[in-house]
């Protein structure tokens, strides 16, 4: 267990720290080559430019940064129109973004690090290691009711869970935990103070209902299942959640700019996030990050060049830079499809693995990728995917949320892929 001495604040978190927690971080591993030398043309990637620029011109996006790599080299890095539409700040490649559930994938990898080290079966039922989530109920709607205006939740009851909810359920999304408007409505109830750490506030999640029997389908968990996760890492190592990302991930990834509370020097290369409205984009306010409640659904933020060494990482099979985080086979699993497209709540094309998105069917999902790609999004816009097929490691980074500059970015990447 974590006492309060391991999770207040940031200087107590360094002064803990131990091994490469405490190093200063090398720059990034994952080298710039020539386009043509990786199969890509030069010529054919400046689209990924001009469809930067038709969104930006569109009002779609202020401006973002692009990088793809391909067989192990950065072939293309830019940065496109500006981080700070009122101090009309051109946009940096070493601009940082709050990555919302781009956190996700982390999370699984810290995850999937424990069971690799037997800590942690994907089959333990949560209660394991917060006894709270035992016994837990499933909310039914009442018949006749539904949604109400503003949202509200239908009217329910409650009956007892087939099963308890597993790791495997909660990476997959297929627990019922604060997934949909009954669950999330008790969630509301529950409340969370700023100085409440994982420990004080997920143990209370066991007493909201489930939104569906678990596995019976699959509905995103937006916080409260990776959240969760986050915690099973602290009390499985023994360390606070961003402790143990810094020490084992972000540290041997060379992640320097990762992390869940910039500090001053990063506070001005933090992009600006927008909102597309009616009026054009509008400047979203949010509250200082976190520095003791460490979400692993969607608390970090990086940079481009940062985010593609984890990417790099897993199209490696597991390592970087002579760095091994996972096996190849423990990759596979993660990528592997564990919630069907057939499973209800799950579009055609594309199912999802453990904390990853996996494309089973590019042409029934109309994206532009290989099939076997996998990845994930950020509800800010950010993006990634990695394309095992094509060795392609694709990294978008903006602030505002924009499902066709999504796919766009991708098929300006596979349009220019020639070998």
């Amino acid at each position: 267990m974590i006492g309060p001495a391991m999770r207040n604040t940031r200087s107590i978190t360094i002064a803990l720290g131990i091994g490469i927690a405490a190093l200063p971080l090398a720059a990034a591993s994952v080298q710039a080559g020539k386009p043509e030398e990786v199969g890509l043309s030069t010529e054919r990637l400046q689209r990924i430019h001009e469809t930067m620029q038709r969104h930006i011109a569109a009002g779609d996006i202020s401006g973002g940064v692009t990088l793809v790599a391909r067989k192990g080299r950065i072939a293309h890095f830019e940065a496109h129109g500006v981080m700070d539409l009122d101090a009309k700040k051109a946009m940096q490649k070493d601009a940082l973004f709050r990555i919302a559930s781009m956190s996700k994938p982390i999370t699984g990898v810290a995850i999937m690090m424990l069971m690799e080290e037997g800590k942690i079966h994907l089959t333990d039922p949560v209660s394991k290691f917060i006894p709270e989530f035992k016994n837990m109920k499933v909310a039914v709607a009442r018949e006749g009711t539904a949604a109400g205006r503003g949202g509200a939740a239908p009217e329910f009851y409650t009956v007892p869970a087939n099963r308890e909810i597993t790791i495997r359920d909660l990476l997959s999304h297929v627990s019922g935990l604060v997934s949909g408007p009954m669950s999330t409505a008790e969630a509301n109830k529950l409340g969370r103070k700023p100085t409440d750490t994982l420990a004080d506030y997920i143990p209370r999640l066991g007493s909201t209902p489930l939104e569906f029997q678990p596995g019976s389908r699959w509905s995103y968990s937006p916080g409260a299942g990776f959240d969760t996760l986050g915690r099973i890492v602290e009390i499985v190592s023994g360390q606070p959640f961003d402790q143990f990302l810094r020490q084992r991930i972000f540290g041997p990834l060379e992640m320097a700019d990762t992390t869940f509370y910039p500090v001053d020097k990063q506070l001005l290369r933090v992009a600006v996030r927008y909102q597309k409205t009616a009026n054009g984009l509008v400047k979203q306010e949010g509250g200082p990050p976190s520095n003791v409640y460490f979400s692993g659904a969607g608390g970090l933020s990086s940079t481009a060049e940062d985010y593609a060494q984890f990417g790099q990482m897993l199209l490696n099979g597991g390592t970087l830079n002579g760095k091994r985080l996972l096996s190849p086979r423990t990759v596979d699993l993660m990528s592997s499809v564990h919630a069907p497209d057939t499973l209800p709540g799950r579009p055609a094309g594309r199912s999802f693995g453990l904390s990853v998105q996996v494309v089973n069917n590019a042409v029934a999902s109309n994206y532009r990728v290989s099939d076997g790609s996998y990845g994930w999004d950020g509800a800010f816009g950010t993006h990634f995917w990695v394309d095992p097929k094509e060795k392609i490691v694709g990294i978008l980074m903006v602030q505002t949320s924009n499902q066709e500059l999504m796919r766009d970015f991708e098929n300006a990447i596979m349009q220019a892929v020639v070998e």
